[in-house]
Order: structure tokens, then sequence, then C-alpha cells
């Protein structure tokens, strides 16, 4: 049977190691496997190898491209490999701003299939230092986590990445006032990822789909929140079907992104109808992607080509009008005012008499988020 493989990821290093020895611990005969990134941009990494009884091996590995994707294609798969004949359990400990769905979704490859199986995705947590990570508006080269020359990512948006990716969450330290408000946050953040404190999951079972992990984050089908109220931690839930005007959801989107600490969602726009436009926003920085067609502008011949959930996503959001296409953002944040958010969002809609026109008048508003998402202006 493949060896079992298990990702720990966290952007907090002490978490991190705490929750890799406690598996080297419990399973004998397991093996941890880290790479070192603080040099990657040079081309240089240091690999370490180790067990419960301390470092194995220690190397300098040099790419020829200095980046997550090369190292684990070209070190870390070899290393797994290698190791997977006498080991018990493999421990991929990912260096800080890594986020493991990249990592899982490259160990899916032929070469690895049969004797490799990845049974968990665990990011570990500091307690204390979650609620106030996760509002840092620094980008990781500010902090020297970087993984890449050139890495323009926020560290609350790997934070972010790394909570909602991952099929087990583990917290480490904090007294119980920070620990309700931790489990509190990560409930709103993750709300159906089993949250560890005392003990770890189980990581020796079947091997995990990474097609269905990318379909728990992705756009067209993320299981996002509801609408809750947890001590201070609130999410608010936005749906509706008119299309948005694009020049007054501009002007909002300040507002939107500053007044909470998480959103995401699906929405479209009027000067778009056939475009399913992805809303992810942390600690103030917001990213809207074109995903593609919504699932109702596409040939009905085509539909068998689509995954199942997708087609159940849509099927939960289809109207005989409009098809799949919705307007689902959520917002997460401390003590957050519903209606205020509903009456801004609202107000960014076509009116009742703007919808009637139809979009061939629709196709000549101004469109502000055109240079944003790579296309020409619609005139």
């Amino acid at each position: 049977m493949p060896t079992p493989v298990v990702l720990v990821a966290g952007l907090h290093a002490s978490a991190r190691t705490a929750t890799v020895d406690r598996f080297l611990a419990d399973h004998p005969g397991a093996v941890a496997i880290h790479h070192d990134l603080c040099e990657v941009t040079s081309g240089r990494v240091e690999r370490v190898v180790r067990d419960a009884s301390g470092v194995q091996d220690l190397a300098e590995v040099r790419l020829a491209h200095g980046c997550v994707t090369c190292t684990v294609r070209e070190d870390l798969l070899p290393q797994l490999i290698r190791h997977a004949a006498t080991a018990s359990l493999l421990v991929v400990d990912l260096w800080d701003s890594v986020e493991p769905r990249s990592v899982a979704e490259a160990l899916n490859c032929e070469e690895a299939r049969e004797v490799l199986r990845l049974t968990c995705v665990l990011t570990a947590l500091r307690t204390e230092h979650l609620p106030v990570d996760i509002t840092r508006g620094e980008r990781l080269s500010e902090t020297g986590r970087g993984a890449a020359s050139g890495d323009r990512r926020y560290l609350a948006e790997v934070l972010a990445r790394q909570v909602e990716y991952a099929t087990a969450l583990v917290l480490h330290g904090g007294d119980e006032e920070g620990l309700d408000l931790a489990r509190a946050l990560l409930t709103h953040l993750a709300p159906i990822t089993p949250v560890f404190t005392e003990s770890l999951p189980d990581v020796t079972g079947t091997a995990l789909r990474t097609r269905e992990l990318a379909e728990r984050v992705d756009p067209a089908t993320a299981l996002l929140p509801c609408d809750a109220q947890t001590g201070e931690v609130t999410t608010i839930v936005w749906r509706r079907l008119r299309p948005l005007h694009p020049a007054r959801l501009f002007e909002a989107v300040d507002q939107l992104v500053t007044e909470s600490v998480r959103s995401r969602g699906r929405f479209w726009l009027a000067t778009r109808p056939e475009r399913l436009l992805a809303w992810d926003a942390v600690a103030g920085a917001l990213s809207i992607e074109d995903t593609g067609p919504w699932l109702a502008a596409l040939p009905e011949a085509s539909w068998d080509l689509i995954s199942p959930a997708r087609r159940m996503a849509a099927s939960l959001d289809w109207t005989d009008l409009l098809g799949d296409r919705i307007q689902h953002l959520v917002f997460t944040g401390p003590d957050l005012d519903r209606d205020r958010i509903h009456t801004l969002l609202d107000s960014c809609l076509l009116t009742p008499a703007e919808a009637v026109c139809g979009s061939h008048v629709w196709a000549g508003y101004d469109d502000p988020f055109a240079p944003v998402l790579g296309l020409e202006e619609i005139v």
C-alpha cells in the first residue's frame, strides 16, 4: 500500500515544528522533510530530513529556478519517493509562506501515485497570533517570508488560504480566552474543518482527492460560510439575483474590504453577464478574477464535461431567468453591521428600471473593473 503523506503548513513556524514533532513521536518510523526557503530567490535551498531521534540528513539543494514549484518537482518529490519504502509516515514540513494546495497538486502525479498517498493537509497555528495575523496588511516580502523572487502576496492572504484549504487545523498555545477567540474565528473562516488542540487527526487513512480539495475553495463551487455570530466574530451573507452596476460597485469597494477582515464569493456585473467573477479579500487587500463562464452561458451539450460539484453548485442557485448567475458574497469580521453592508451592496445593484433595459444597454455602462480583469473596455 502507498505510504501515507501529511502536509503540515502554516505561517507560524513554532506551531508547525511542534506538530511535526508530535507526528514523529506518535508514529514510529515516520520521517519529516523540510525545505528552508530563506535563500530560494538565489537558487539555494536547505533540505532537512529528520525522524524522532533527530536530523538524519542535511543538504544544500541548488535549483535552476528559485521557486516553490521547482523545489517540489526537483527535490521534495524524489525525496518522498526515496523514503517511502522504509517510512511508516512521511511528514512534509512546509516553509512558512508555502500554500499547501500547490504542493498537494504537485504530488498528484503518475510518478508518485503507486508509492505515495496524501492523507491529510494540516495547518498549524499559534493561538495568540492568528487573530492578529489575519488582519495584517504587509506583503510577505516586507516580512522576509517571500517564497520566490517578486512574491507580491500579502501575509494575511496566505494565512487565509492555508486555513481554508486544510482538511484539519491545530492550535498551539494561548490561554482559555485566546483559544475561544481563535476557535470562533476558525469556525467562520473554515466552518467544516475540524480544529484540534489536545490531539492530532488520524493520518493513516484513505487518500485525499486533490480535485475535491480544490472544489472546496474554488469560487464556482466553494463551500462558503453561513450567516453567523460567535462572540465578537460575525459572518454576513449577501445573496441577490439582479446584476451589479460596475461603476457603483467600484466606488463601494474600499468600504466593503476595509470594514471586514475576510470576504469572498462569486458575483456578476451587468457589463459581463456571461462571466463568473471571484471576489477574494483579506486584511484590506482585494483580488477580483474572471474565472470563466457561468454554466448557463455554456451550450447544454458541454455540461457533461463539467464536474459534478460544479453542476451541483449551479443547480442550487438555478433560476429559470438567470440560470446559475447570482451575487453571493460573504463577509467576516468583528461586530459587523449587517444592515449597513446589505444596504451598501444593494445600492450597487441595477435598479428595477435599469434591469429591464437588457444586456444591450448594460454593455454601454462604464466598467472600471476592465483594467483589473485584464480585459478591454466595453464600449
